[in-house]
Protein backbone atom coordinates (compact mmCIF):
# COMPACT_ATOMS: atom_id res chain seq x y z
CA UNK A 1 0.00 0.00 0.00
CA UNK A 2 1.23 3.60 -0.81
CA UNK A 3 0.23 6.35 1.25
CA UNK A 4 0.33 9.33 -0.45
CA UNK A 5 3.16 9.84 -3.53
CA UNK A 6 5.87 11.42 -0.45
CA UNK A 7 7.06 13.70 -3.28
CA UNK A 8 6.24 16.82 -1.39
CA UNK A 9 3.88 17.86 -3.61
CA UNK A 10 -0.28 17.84 -2.74
CA UNK A 11 -1.54 14.87 -4.88
CA UNK A 12 -5.27 15.20 -6.04
CA UNK A 13 -7.49 12.55 -7.11
CA UNK A 14 -9.61 13.45 -10.18
CA UNK A 15 -12.65 11.29 -11.29
CA UNK A 16 -14.97 12.48 -14.13
CA UNK A 17 -15.62 11.01 -17.24
CA UNK A 18 -15.39 13.82 -19.34
CA UNK A 19 -12.10 14.41 -21.31
CA UNK A 20 -12.65 18.13 -21.58
CA UNK A 21 -12.83 18.30 -17.64
CA UNK A 22 -9.99 16.04 -17.31
CA UNK A 23 -7.85 18.02 -19.39
CA UNK A 24 -9.04 21.25 -17.81
CA UNK A 25 -8.71 20.04 -13.90
CA UNK A 26 -5.06 18.71 -15.00
CA UNK A 27 -3.68 21.61 -16.32
CA UNK A 28 -4.93 23.89 -13.82
CA UNK A 29 -4.05 21.27 -10.69
CA UNK A 30 -0.44 20.50 -12.47
CA UNK A 31 0.11 24.23 -12.53
CA UNK A 32 -0.81 25.13 -9.36
CA UNK A 33 2.10 22.63 -8.16
CA UNK A 34 -0.34 19.55 -7.43
CA UNK A 35 0.50 16.26 -8.51
CA UNK A 36 -2.81 14.78 -10.84
CA UNK A 37 -4.36 11.01 -10.73
CA UNK A 38 -7.04 10.25 -12.91
CA UNK A 39 -9.65 8.02 -12.96
CA UNK A 40 -12.80 8.10 -15.73
CA UNK A 41 -15.02 6.47 -13.28
CA UNK A 42 -16.10 5.16 -10.02
CA UNK A 43 -15.18 1.64 -10.13
CA UNK A 44 -11.41 2.69 -11.48
CA UNK A 45 -11.23 5.19 -8.73
CA UNK A 46 -11.67 2.83 -6.22
CA UNK A 47 -8.57 0.60 -7.28
CA UNK A 48 -6.93 3.33 -7.61
CA UNK A 49 -7.34 4.62 -3.82
CA UNK A 50 -6.94 0.82 -3.04
CA UNK A 51 -2.94 1.37 -4.11
CA UNK A 52 -2.10 5.33 -4.13
CA UNK A 53 -3.91 6.98 -0.95
CA UNK A 54 -4.45 10.67 -2.71
CA UNK A 55 -4.61 14.17 -0.16
CA UNK A 56 -7.72 15.10 -1.87
CA UNK A 57 -10.25 13.85 -4.47
CA UNK A 58 -12.46 16.00 -6.66
CA UNK A 59 -15.09 13.83 -8.06
CA UNK A 60 -17.45 14.18 -10.67
CA UNK A 61 -21.08 13.27 -8.98
CA UNK A 62 -22.96 11.78 -12.64
CA UNK A 63 -20.83 9.53 -14.25
CA UNK A 64 -22.21 6.08 -16.02
CA UNK A 65 -22.50 3.08 -14.09
CA UNK A 66 -20.85 3.87 -10.27
CA UNK A 67 -21.73 7.02 -9.61
CA UNK A 68 -19.87 9.64 -7.68
CA UNK A 69 -21.88 9.51 -4.36
CA UNK A 70 -22.00 5.67 -4.05
CA UNK A 71 -17.74 5.86 -5.01
CA UNK A 72 -17.55 8.15 -2.43
CA UNK A 73 -19.98 6.19 -0.17
CA UNK A 74 -17.44 3.20 -0.51
CA UNK A 75 -14.27 4.99 -0.63
CA UNK A 76 -15.37 6.42 3.00
CA UNK A 77 -15.45 3.17 4.44
CA UNK A 78 -12.03 2.48 2.94
CA UNK A 79 -9.56 3.05 5.84
CA UNK A 80 -6.68 4.64 4.05
CA UNK A 81 -9.31 7.06 2.29
CA UNK A 82 -11.39 7.63 5.70
CA UNK A 83 -10.50 10.95 5.85
CA UNK A 84 -9.50 11.79 2.96
CA UNK A 85 -11.49 14.53 1.77
CA UNK A 86 -13.98 14.37 -1.56
CA UNK A 87 -14.90 17.46 -3.22
CA UNK A 88 -18.02 16.64 -5.58
CA UNK A 89 -18.15 18.79 -8.94
CA UNK A 90 -21.57 18.93 -10.73
CA UNK A 91 -23.87 21.00 -12.82
CA UNK A 92 -26.33 19.42 -10.32
CA UNK A 93 -27.20 22.30 -7.76
CA UNK A 94 -29.87 21.89 -6.56
CA UNK A 95 -30.40 21.16 -2.55
CA UNK A 96 -31.05 17.66 -2.95
CA UNK A 97 -27.98 16.78 -4.87
CA UNK A 98 -25.93 18.86 -2.30
CA UNK A 99 -27.26 16.93 0.22
CA UNK A 100 -26.66 13.64 -1.37
CA UNK A 101 -23.08 14.22 -1.78
CA UNK A 102 -22.56 15.49 1.94
CA UNK A 103 -24.14 12.76 3.14
CA UNK A 104 -22.04 10.39 0.93
CA UNK A 105 -19.11 11.79 2.69
CA UNK A 106 -18.23 14.84 0.97
CA UNK A 107 -16.71 18.20 2.20
CA UNK A 108 -17.51 20.69 -0.23
CA UNK A 109 -19.58 20.44 -3.45
CA UNK A 110 -18.36 22.99 -6.53
CA UNK A 111 -20.75 23.78 -9.54
CA UNK A 112 -20.16 23.44 -13.12
CA UNK A 113 -18.38 25.43 -14.55
CA UNK A 114 -15.83 25.46 -12.81
CA UNK A 115 -14.11 28.53 -11.57
CA UNK A 116 -10.91 27.55 -11.09
CA UNK A 117 -9.39 29.88 -8.72
CA UNK A 118 -12.55 29.30 -6.56
CA UNK A 119 -11.90 25.41 -6.78
CA UNK A 120 -8.07 25.86 -6.11
CA UNK A 121 -8.85 27.82 -3.21
CA UNK A 122 -11.55 25.50 -1.60
CA UNK A 123 -8.60 22.99 -2.37
CA UNK A 124 -5.91 24.52 0.02
CA UNK A 125 -8.48 25.22 2.82
CA UNK A 126 -9.46 21.23 2.80
CA UNK A 127 -6.04 20.21 1.93
CA UNK A 128 -4.74 22.45 4.96
CA UNK A 129 -7.96 20.93 7.55
CA UNK A 130 -7.10 17.68 6.42
CA UNK A 131 -3.05 17.98 7.37
CA UNK A 132 -4.42 19.25 10.94
CA UNK A 133 -6.13 16.19 11.56
CA UNK A 134 -3.61 13.64 10.13
CA UNK A 135 -0.73 15.34 12.62
CA UNK A 136 -2.15 14.38 15.32
CA UNK A 137 -3.34 11.28 14.43
CA UNK A 138 -0.09 10.11 13.04
CA UNK A 139 1.70 10.53 16.12
CA UNK A 140 -1.02 8.94 17.73
CA UNK A 141 -0.30 5.45 15.69
CA UNK A 142 3.55 6.09 15.97
CA UNK A 143 3.08 5.97 20.16
CA UNK A 144 1.25 2.54 19.75
CA UNK A 145 -1.91 3.78 21.66
CA UNK A 146 -5.49 1.86 21.47
CA UNK A 147 -7.59 4.92 20.41
CA UNK A 148 -10.54 5.03 18.11
CA UNK A 149 -12.97 7.51 17.09
CA UNK A 150 -16.28 7.56 15.85
CA UNK A 151 -18.95 9.10 14.26
CA UNK A 152 -22.35 10.30 16.27
CA UNK A 153 -24.11 7.33 14.96
CA UNK A 154 -20.81 5.07 16.65
CA UNK A 155 -19.87 3.86 13.34
CA UNK A 156 -15.70 3.28 13.32
CA UNK A 157 -14.25 6.60 11.86
CA UNK A 158 -10.32 5.54 12.61
CA UNK A 159 -8.58 4.01 15.10
CA UNK A 160 -4.41 3.70 15.47
CA UNK A 161 -2.86 0.52 14.71
CA UNK A 162 -2.92 -1.25 18.22
CA UNK A 163 -6.51 -0.59 18.45
CA UNK A 164 -7.66 -2.24 14.73
CA UNK A 165 -5.71 -5.33 16.04
CA UNK A 166 -7.36 -5.96 18.96
CA UNK A 167 -10.57 -4.59 17.64
CA UNK A 168 -10.35 -6.96 14.77
CA UNK A 169 -9.46 -9.72 16.79
CA UNK A 170 -12.53 -9.27 18.91
CA UNK A 171 -14.42 -8.94 15.98
CA UNK A 172 -13.76 -10.39 12.63
CA UNK A 173 -14.94 -8.91 9.91
CA UNK A 174 -17.30 -10.45 7.38
CA UNK A 175 -15.89 -8.75 4.47
CA UNK A 176 -13.07 -6.76 3.72
CA UNK A 177 -10.92 -5.00 6.55
CA UNK A 178 -13.68 -2.88 8.00
CA UNK A 179 -14.65 -2.78 12.09
CA UNK A 180 -18.03 -3.21 12.60
CA UNK A 181 -18.82 -3.10 16.35
CA UNK A 182 -22.15 -4.91 17.63
CA UNK A 183 -24.91 -2.45 17.51
CA UNK A 184 -24.68 -3.23 22.23
CA UNK A 185 -21.68 -2.02 21.96
CA UNK A 186 -22.33 1.11 20.23
CA UNK A 187 -25.62 2.34 22.48
CA UNK A 188 -23.03 2.09 25.54
CA UNK A 189 -20.70 3.65 23.31
CA UNK A 190 -23.45 6.60 22.36
CA UNK A 191 -24.50 7.07 26.08
CA UNK A 192 -20.77 7.98 27.36
CA UNK A 193 -21.70 11.36 25.79
CA UNK A 194 -23.63 11.93 28.89
CA UNK A 195 -21.99 10.36 31.64
CA UNK A 196 -19.66 11.97 33.63
CA UNK A 197 -16.71 14.14 32.87
CA UNK A 198 -14.03 12.85 29.94
CA UNK A 199 -11.57 10.66 30.78
CA UNK A 200 -13.73 8.38 33.45
CA UNK A 201 -17.05 8.36 31.52
CA UNK A 202 -16.91 4.14 30.82
CA UNK A 203 -18.65 0.94 29.89
CA UNK A 204 -17.45 -2.41 29.02
CA UNK A 205 -17.64 -5.54 27.07
CA UNK A 206 -17.07 -9.43 28.00
CA UNK A 207 -16.65 -11.69 25.38
CA UNK A 208 -15.60 -15.06 25.42
CA UNK A 209 -11.90 -14.40 25.49
CA UNK A 210 -11.85 -10.76 26.69
CA UNK A 211 -12.62 -7.85 28.18
CA UNK A 212 -12.31 -4.92 26.69
CA UNK A 213 -13.36 -1.46 28.22
CA UNK A 214 -14.00 1.90 26.22
CA UNK A 215 -13.20 5.48 27.81
CA UNK A 216 -14.40 8.70 26.50
CA UNK A 217 -11.53 11.18 26.01
CA UNK A 218 -13.41 14.13 23.66
CA UNK A 219 -15.12 15.51 21.05
CA UNK A 220 -12.82 15.77 18.35
CA UNK A 221 -14.49 17.76 15.47
CA UNK A 222 -18.15 18.64 15.25
CA UNK A 223 -18.74 14.77 14.61
CA UNK A 224 -16.67 12.83 16.14
CA UNK A 225 -15.71 11.15 19.35
CA UNK A 226 -12.61 9.91 20.36
CA UNK A 227 -12.15 6.86 23.39
CA UNK A 228 -9.47 5.05 24.65
CA UNK A 229 -9.54 1.64 24.35
CA UNK A 230 -8.51 -0.95 27.24
CA UNK A 231 -7.52 -4.93 27.60
CA UNK A 232 -9.05 -5.44 31.28
CA UNK A 233 -7.30 -9.37 32.08
CA UNK A 234 -10.69 -9.51 34.34
CA UNK A 235 -10.82 -13.67 34.54
CA UNK A 236 -7.83 -13.91 35.99
CA UNK A 237 -8.41 -11.05 38.60
CA UNK A 238 -11.47 -12.29 39.74
CA UNK A 239 -10.10 -15.88 40.17
CA UNK A 240 -7.71 -14.41 42.49
CA UNK A 241 -10.12 -12.41 44.47
CA UNK A 242 -12.45 -15.79 44.57
CA UNK A 243 -10.19 -17.78 45.62
CA UNK A 244 -8.10 -15.45 48.37
CA UNK A 245 -11.54 -14.10 49.65
CA UNK A 246 -14.11 -16.75 49.84
CA UNK A 247 -16.57 -14.63 47.28
CA UNK A 248 -17.97 -16.37 44.21
CA UNK A 249 -17.80 -15.67 40.94
CA UNK A 250 -20.25 -12.71 40.53
CA UNK A 251 -19.03 -11.30 43.82
CA UNK A 252 -15.43 -11.46 42.63
CA UNK A 253 -16.40 -9.73 39.55
CA UNK A 254 -18.21 -6.56 41.29
CA UNK A 255 -15.48 -6.20 43.88
CA UNK A 256 -13.38 -6.21 40.93
CA UNK A 257 -15.10 -3.50 39.04
CA UNK A 258 -15.75 -1.80 41.79
CA UNK A 259 -11.77 -1.74 42.81
CA UNK A 260 -11.37 0.50 39.16
CA UNK A 261 -13.77 3.31 40.31
CA UNK A 262 -17.14 1.64 38.77
CA UNK A 263 -20.39 2.84 40.32
CA UNK A 264 -23.05 0.45 40.63
CA UNK A 265 -24.82 1.56 37.82
CA UNK A 266 -21.84 1.09 35.71
CA UNK A 267 -20.98 -2.31 37.29
CA UNK A 268 -24.91 -3.54 36.58
CA UNK A 269 -24.06 -2.08 32.81
CA UNK A 270 -21.05 -4.13 32.70
CA UNK A 271 -21.92 -7.24 34.15
CA UNK A 272 -25.43 -7.46 33.17
CA UNK A 273 -27.35 -7.15 36.30
CA UNK A 274 -29.28 -4.26 37.77
CA UNK A 275 -27.90 -2.01 40.37
CA UNK A 276 -30.00 -3.46 43.17
CA UNK A 277 -28.26 -6.65 42.64
CA UNK A 278 -24.99 -5.09 42.64
CA UNK A 279 -25.71 -3.61 46.16
CA UNK A 280 -26.96 -6.90 47.47
CA UNK A 281 -23.93 -8.64 46.07
CA UNK A 282 -21.86 -5.82 47.74
CA UNK A 283 -23.58 -6.77 50.75
CA UNK A 284 -22.15 -10.29 50.76
CA UNK A 285 -18.86 -9.31 50.24
CA UNK A 286 -18.70 -6.51 52.90
CA UNK A 287 -19.92 -9.45 55.18
CA UNK A 288 -17.29 -12.22 53.85
CA UNK A 289 -14.34 -9.51 54.09
CA UNK A 290 -15.92 -7.94 57.92
CA UNK A 291 -15.85 -4.44 56.70
CA UNK A 292 -18.44 -1.93 56.70
CA UNK A 293 -17.83 -0.12 53.65
CA UNK A 294 -16.97 0.32 49.98
CA UNK A 295 -13.58 1.83 50.54
CA UNK A 296 -12.37 -0.41 52.80
CA UNK A 297 -13.64 -3.26 50.39
CA UNK A 298 -12.31 -1.88 47.55
CA UNK A 299 -8.91 -1.05 49.70
CA UNK A 300 -8.10 -4.77 50.45
CA UNK A 301 -8.91 -6.05 46.72
CA UNK A 302 -6.14 -3.42 45.68
CA UNK A 303 -3.62 -4.86 48.28
CA UNK A 304 -4.63 -8.23 46.79
CA UNK A 305 -4.70 -7.52 43.44
CA UNK A 306 -1.39 -5.52 43.64
CA UNK A 307 0.90 -8.67 45.14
Amino acid sequence: MIEGLRNGRDSVLVVDDTPESLGFLTEMLDQAGMTVLIATDGESALRLVSRVTPDLVLMDAVMPGLDGFEACRRMKLMPVAAHTPVIFMTGLSDTENVVRGLAAGGVDYVAKPIVAEELLARIRVHLSNARNVQGPRAALDAAGRFLLATDLSGQVRWCTPKARELLMEVFPPNAGDEICLPASLIQQLMSLRSRGRSGEATCALNTDTRKLEFTILAPIGPDELLFRLSKVDAAGSEGKLQEALGLTMREAAVLLWLSRGKSNREIGEILGISPRTVNKHLEQVFVKLGVENRASAVARAVRLLSQ
